[in-house]
């Protein structure tokens, strides 16, 4: 996934999207609130996950969907007010749960959504009446099946409590293996809840194809990611290193082992691509099989805690596990 703006309503773009609707039957989208940009949106799937901007977002997401592929994820990042403890800066978030429906239901050109998320939770509302909102969606018609996004084990449980959850999404892969030890993983397991994995290839780490700090633009967000500063981007490409190896005795891409991992572990997995032959790579990993020696050989060389540096800066690491 590349982190900076790009022409999505480029030939490329509606290459890749309708690449995605060819091979699956899952759209992903997204809303996110900026401080001083407008609505940002994204077009993907499974193996696709893209950010738009304004007026190319909803072109892309209303071409996705017209012939009825609908699952929306509204709220890839919460607002900047949110993170630091504040109230929303758009009104009550029951609110703008609302209302964020209402307008994605408008841009999209559908009558309901598949699968609404909460990205991330507000530490000033209860859980209670964020999941109530979202189930009365779900009653109006709206709203299908409704999700949270980096909770802890408490919050799960609370939330479920109120209207059953059909999925949680996280970060998880290779080099993020935290919801195996913290309680996440047991309690979605206990529920019955799904598990979604975002950023599956570790921010493109895992792909193989990074071996510079160089090789982003002046403008990726990677270059602010502590795991791709200083020794931490080194030893990190180590771990890559002895991914590749066993990719290669495969007879796979790097990609294609650590999102075979991913759903052997149970999860879905939704990495981005800007490239039709990437989302290609990336759904072949789903006929790629892991045997139990694989398995052993894959956990000796990312085992959880392996990747070196925080997965956000400090000032975003308070808005996980809410």
């Amino acid at each position: 996934m590349h982190y900076r703006e790009h022409a999505y309503d480029s030939p490329a773009t509606f290459k890749v999207v309708h690449g995605t609707k060819q091979k699956s039957s899952v759209i992903h989208t997204a809303v996110r609130a900026t401080r001083h940009r407008g609505p940002q949106r994204s077009a993907g799937r499974h193996s696709l996950r893209r950010w738009a901007q304004g007026e190319s977002g909803e072109c892309v997401s209303a071409w996705a969907l017209r012939d009825r592929y609908s699952c929306l994820f509204l709220g890839s990042d919460p607002p900047p007010a949110v993170q630091s403890g504040g109230a929303a800066p758009t009104g009550p978030l029951v609110t703008v749960i609302r209302r964020s429906a209402d307008r994605s239901l408008r841009h999209l050109g559908t009558d309901h959504i598949d699968l609404y998320y909460l990205h991330r939770v507000d530490p000033n509302v209860p859980i209670e009446e964020s999941v109530g909102a979202m189930a009365e969606l779900v009653q109006a018609g709206k709203v299908r099946h409704i999700g949270l996004c980096e909770v802890s084990p408490t919050t799960i449980a609370r939330a479920h409590a109120v209207h059953p959850l059909a999925a949680v999404q996280t970060e998880y892969s290779l080099f993020e293996r935290g919801i195996e030890h913290d309680g996440v993983l047991d309690t979605l397991h206990g529920l019955g809840i799904g598990l979604v994995a975002y950023s599956p290839l570790g921010r493109g780490f895992l792909s193989g194809a990074i071996t510079s700090p160089d090789d982003f633009a002046a403008d990726d967000f990677r270059r602010t990611d502590l795991r791709f500063q200083g020794k931490n981007f080194h030893r990190n490409l180590a771990v890559v290193d002895q991914v590749r190896r066993l990719a290669t005795e495969k007879g796979v891409t790097p990609s294609q082992l650590a999102l075979a991992w991913t759903l052997h572990q149970g999860a879905v997995p939704i990495p981005g691509t800007k490239r039709r032959r990437y989302l290609e790579e990336n759904i072949d990993a789903t006929a790629v099989t892991i045997t139990p020696a694989e398995l052993a050989a894959i956990d000796a060389v990312a085992p959880h805690g392996v990747a070196s540096g925080d997965r956000y800066a400090p000032e975003l690491m308070g808005s996980l596990n809410g």
